[in-house]
C-alpha cells in the first residue's frame, strides 16, 4: 500500500488550502460584473437631448465594460414610464436610468407615481449641465424675448409653445416659471421628447419651443430657428451671443438642467462605484467633453453622493414651485 511521504503530504495540504482560498474569495467577490449586455433606459424620444447623450455614454461604457450598453426608449409622462420600469428592474447592474433634472419635480407633479423618484434610485453620477434655449421659428417676427412676451399678452391663450417632453423636465418647468414671472398666458402642447417637439416647431404646429441647445443647435445653425433667449444666469459658451432671460427684464430668472445617471435600489455597492469610476473618467476624456461642448454642455462628474444632494435640493427648489404654481400634469 502507498504512503506519502511527510513532504508529498504537506504539498498536497497546501495546494488544497490554496484552492480553497480561491473559491472562498471567488464566492466573496460574487457575480462578476457585467455578464450580459446593460440596457440604458431613456424616457424620451429619439432624437433629442437625452438620447443623444445616453448613445454618447453608451457607445463609452461599451469599450470599458466589455459588454454592449443597449440605450432602451421609453418616451412619455416626462420620463416617468421609463423610470417606474427601472425601479422595478432587478438591482443587478444590468439595467440603468438616463435621468434630467425634470427628474427631481417629477413626485410633486405626479401624484400616482408608483415609486419614489429619490428612494426608489441609486445615484451614480451627474453626466452634463445644461441651459434651455427660447426658439422661435425663423419665420415668426419676435426678434428679442420682450417682443414675444408682448404678444402673449396681447392674445392670451392663443400662442401655443413646445417643452420637450413636458411633465417634470426642465424645459417644460422653465416654460411654466417663465409664464408665473411674466404674467403671460401660453398654452404648452404635450410631445413624447424633444425630437417630436421640435418637429412640430419646425412645421408651424407651435410658435415657440423649449429646448435643450444639444436639441436645438443645428436648427438654429442652419437659421430654421432662431433664438431668444438662454435661461441661465450668465450666458451659454454655446450660444454666446443669445443674451440671458435675466437681461432681458425678468429679474433673478435661472433654470439650468442637468443630466445623470441612476440604477435601481439595491443594486452592489461595488458595481455603483466601478459605474461612478468608468463615468467619471470618460468625462475627463477631450472628445467627451469636446462633444458635449458642441452640444451646448458643461460636462458633469463627481461622486454619488455629490449627485445625491443634486437632486434632494433640485426635488425641494421644483416640488415647492411645482405646488406654488399649482402645476399639474396632463
Amino acid at each position: 500500500m502507498f504512503k506519502p511521504s511527510r513532504r508529498q503530504f504537506g504539498r498536497t495540504f497546501l495546494a488544497t488550502l490554496a484552492l480553497s482560498a480561491c473559491a472562498f474569495a471567488a464566492h466573496a467577490q460574487g457575480p462578476v460584473w457585467p455578464s450580459k449586455p446593460i440596457t440604458l433606459s431613456v424616457g424620451f424620444a429619439p432624437g433629442g437631448s437625452a438620447d443623444i447623450v445616453a448613445r454618447e455614454l453608451g457607445r463609452k461604457l461599451t469599450e470599458v465594460l466589455g459588454q454592449p450598453v443597449v440605450v432602451d426608449n421609453k418616451p412619455g409622462a416626462g420620463g416617468t414610464i421609463a423610470a417606474a420600469g427601472v425601479a422595478s428592474a432587478q438591482a443587478d447592474g444590468h439595467t440603468l436610468l438616463l435621468v434630467t433634472s425634470g427628474h427631481a419635480g417629477s413626485g410633486a407633479l405626479y401624484s400616482t407615481l408608483r415609486y419614489d423618484p429619490i428612494k426608489a434610485f441609486a445615484p451614480i453620477a451627474k453626466l452634463a449641465a445644461t441651459p434651455v434655449v427660447i426658439v422661435v421659428p425663423s419665420q415668426q417676427p419676435w426678434k428679442t424675448l420682450p417682443e414675444l412676451l408682448d404678444a402673449a399678452r396681447k392674445a392670451p391663450g392663443k400662442l401655443n409653445y413646445a417643452a420637450g417632453g413636458g411633465g417634470a423636465t426642465t424645459t417644460a418647468l422653465a416654460a411654466e416659471f417663465l409664464k408665473s414671472d411674466t404674467k403671460t398666458n401660453m398654452v404648452q402642447v404635450p410631445y413624447r421628447g424633444s425630437g417630436p417637439a421640435l418637429t412640430a416647431l419646425l412645421a408651424g404646429e407651435v410658435e415657440v419651443g423649449f429646448e435643450i441647445p444639444s436639441s436645438a443647435l443645428p436648427h438654429i445653425q442652419s437659421g430654421k430657428l432662431r433664438p431668444l433667449a438662454v435661461t441661465t444666469r450668465a450666458k451659454s459658451g454655446a450660444l454666446p451671443e443669445v443674451p440671458t432671460v435675466i437681461e432681458q427684464g425678468v429679474p433673478n430668472f435661472e433654470v439650468m438642467g442637468w443630466f445623470g445617471l441612476l440604477a435601481p435600489a439595491g443594486t452592489p455597492q461595488p458595481v455603483l462605484e466601478r459605474l461612478n469610476r468608468e463615468v467619471n473618467t470618460i468625462l475627463q476624456q477631450a472628445d467627451m467633453r469636446k462633444r458635449l461642448a458642441d452640444l451646448g454642455m458643461d460636462a458633469g462628474g463627481g461622486t454619488p453622493q455629490e449627485f445625491q444632494k443634486l437632486i434632494e435640493s433640485d426635488a425641494k427648489r421644483y416640488g415647492e414651485a411645482i405646488r406654488r404654481l399649482g402645476i399639474q400634469a396632463n
